[in-house]
């Protein structure tokens, strides 16, 4: 049999070159290849899964937030106090146990002229937000 063959059709379906100055080429492995392709994929979804991460991690800390703040809400409204607060200023909750109440008041611990009323356990500073939601101020945090 000779290898001259001069159907161009069959040439291109052959796995070897039929001519002399022809490319040489080798037979594509599909395995490597669909390796090569499921890593690669795979590298581009573990980006996307890393970016929704970081999303949803910045969701979370909202949430964390807010949820502190209706917490924080919800102790000032139970809290007993005798004048109507202002938005964006700071007040600080203490708790009474001989009446085992919460107390809203404008001193913070330092401010007292003869130290905080005995029985009396100071909680948080908290600062009245926009919506009526109150905010727990970090002592760290300018006032």
């Amino acid at each position: 049999m000779r290898l001259e063959d001069k159907d161009p059709a069959r040439h291109a379906g052959i796995e070897y070159p039929m001519e002399v100055g022809a490319p040489v080429f080798a037979p594509i492995k599909v395995v490597e290849e669909k390796d090569k392709a499921v890593n690669v994929a795979r590298q581009n979804a573990k980006l996307e899964y890393d970016r929704i991460m970081e999303q949803a991690e910045v969701l979370m800390k909202q949430a964390r937030a807010l949820q502190a703040r209706l917490d924080a809400t919800e102790m000032v409204h139970c809290a007993k106090f005798g004048f109507n607060p202002i938005h964006g200023k700071i007040y600080h909750l203490y708790y009474d146990e001989r009446n085992q109440v919460n107390v809203l008041i404008q001193n913070a611990p330092n401010n007292w002229s003869c130290g905080i009323p005995d029985g009396w356990n100071y909680l948080m500073a908290v600062k009245k937000l926009g919506d009526s939601t109150w905010a727990i101020i970090e002592e760290d945090q300018p006032l």
